[in-house]
């Protein structure tokens, strides 16, 4: 479980995140949703300790990331962020070989190789292994960055808007993968999703922000509903249950 508690955190005069205290789940899928600004991704940089806490306390499994050592905390967790910045002449599978450092350490053997080759064929992206990223379509980019924090075999899997710039079949793909991850594969992933429906379908756990406070969380089935998301983003939102699982309406 990720313990959350009391988090606030500001940027200059801004407050981003406001005395957010919630628990995240070990095993399946946390979605967490909310309009632009809400906290999000900074709530994910919090728990990855990619951005120093200001107020408050948050665990992994009992232990404070504060004090846990960077190199086990990497054994734990992966995130992978919106914004990474490599360099652009770097070939596929040398990124993706990178989630193994915290293992080997610079001495890679057979183990990581293995990993490396089965981050690669979950992605499609074997025959991609030697072009250079720049050499990538937006969306071949995005499963490649998914794919090192795959390769990293940790514990927790924090994904930060991975559905972007992939289309509906990789979309689809991908969440397949990470749904058989969470349940066979033994992985507890978190991650900032956009279009609710794919929170409603595949997700667990859905944790809702808005303007840096927790306005709610649960189950989908029970947390998805019209009016909590109409008052969520602030328009007209219709919810009608399709094939068991809530489906939300709110193009027209």
């Amino acid at each position: 479980m990720i313990a959350i508690r009391n988090l606030s955190h500001r940027i200059g005069g801004a407050t981003i995140l406001d005395e957010v205290s919630l628990d995240i789940p070990r095993g399946g899928i946390t979605a967490i949703i909310g309009p632009n600004g809400a906290g999000k991704s900074t709530l994910m940089g919090l728990a990855a300790r990619l951005i120093p806490l200001q107020d408050g306390r948050v665990e992994i499994d009992g232990q404070d990331i504060a004090r846990t050592p960077t190199e086990e905390l990497a054994r734990r967790l992966a995130i992978v962020t919106q914004r990474v910045g490599v360099a652009s002449r770097l070939r596929v599978g040398d990124l993706v070989g990178f989630g193994r450092w915290p293992h080997h350490r610079g001495r890679p053997g057979p183990a990581d190789h293995a990993a490396v080759e089965h981050a690669l064929e979950a992605f499609d992206l074997t025959a991609l292994r030697h072009r250079f990223l720049d050499e990538l379509s937006g969306g071949q980019n995005q499963r490649a960055f998914i794919a090192m924090g795959l390769a990293q075999e940790t514990e927790w899997l924090l994904l930060d808007e991975p559905l972007n710039n992939l289309d509906m079949f990789h979309a689809r793909r991908l969440m397949a993968r990470i749904h058989a991850l969470s349940r066979a594969g033994g992985r507890s992933v978190v991650m900032v999703v956009h279009d609710i429906n794919y929170a409603a379908a595949w997700a667990d756990h859905v944790v809702a922000l808005k303007d840096g406070r927790l306005d709610f969380e649960g189950a989908p089935r029970e947390v998805l509903t019209g009016a909590r998301l109409s008052a969520l983003f602030g328009m007209e939102i219709a919810v009608e249950e399709i094939r068991g699982r809530p489906t939300v309406l709110h193009h027209a």
